[in-house]
């Protein structure tokens, strides 16, 4: 990888009120150290590439505007996104996992920025006109769905899209990934976000065929 400072313009709005891996608020704590697993290279959900679902669906439908990828890692999936002409946007509680998507060459607009989705700074509300979901919700525990959802809502502009790729049902008995059912992501979102389309991807990482659900969803104008 050739290294790149490839951060956020002077303009661009902070992640979160606050930098550092750790949430301010004791509630949203996560039992998992997500800074120490990517220091240690103790990274197995990282396949080296977008989520093949992902590619899939911009295949045939590409996104535009500006992109929020909550939980983005290393940035697979933002720089999948920003090739296609988004101004994508990657936000991850891990400092070292920040630092390894900026040292990637540029695909096209995208940033990366360090902060906590459940402290989404107030410049950030309303801004996006979308957000791309695919490791983030299975990966946070699940007594915090609630809040994620009214994380990503408050980051879309009215009339915003919400793309979610959930891992249903994850081979290991516990999270994270944690897994979910329709009847919980319905619960959950369709209060906020208005269910477009739902599909089964063709294309999945090895082990996860079959367990994968997209849905396309939309904020209210």
């Amino acid at each position: 990888m050739n290294a790149n400072t490839n951060s956020a313009s002077p303009s661009a709005p902070a992640g979160s009120e606050g930098k550092g891996s750790a949430p301010k608020n004791p509630v949203h704590a996560d039992p998992v150290d997500w800074e120490a697993r990517y220091r240690e290279g103790d990274t197995p959900w990282d396949e080296g590439k977008a989520s093949p679902a992902l590619t899939e669906f911009l295949s045939r439908h590409p996104i535009q505007g500006e992109v929020l990828v909550p939980g983005s890692g290393t940035g697979h999936d933002v720089r999948a996104l920003a090739s296609q002409g988004a101004t994508a946007t990657g936000l991850d509680l891990s400092v070292t996992a920040i630092s390894l998507a900026r040292s990637f060459p540029l695909t096209g607009n995208e940033r990366y920025e360090e902060g906590d989705l459940f402290q989404l700074h107030r410049s950030w509300h309303g801004r996006f006109d979308w957000v791309v979901e695919h490791t983030c919700f299975c990966a946070i525990p699940p007594r915090l769905r609630s809040d994620y959802v009214k994380s990503i809502s408050s980051a879309l502009k009215p009339g915003g899209f919400y793309l979610g790729i959930f891992y249903m049902n994850p081979p290991a008995a516990e999270g994270p990934p944690h897994g979910v059912s329709r009847y919980e992501i319905s619960a959950l979102f369709d209060s906020s976000l208005d269910l477009l389309e739902e599909w089964t991807p063709q294309e999945n990482f090895k082990g996860r065929e079959g367990r994968e659900l997209c849905q396309l969803r939309r904020l209210g104008l």
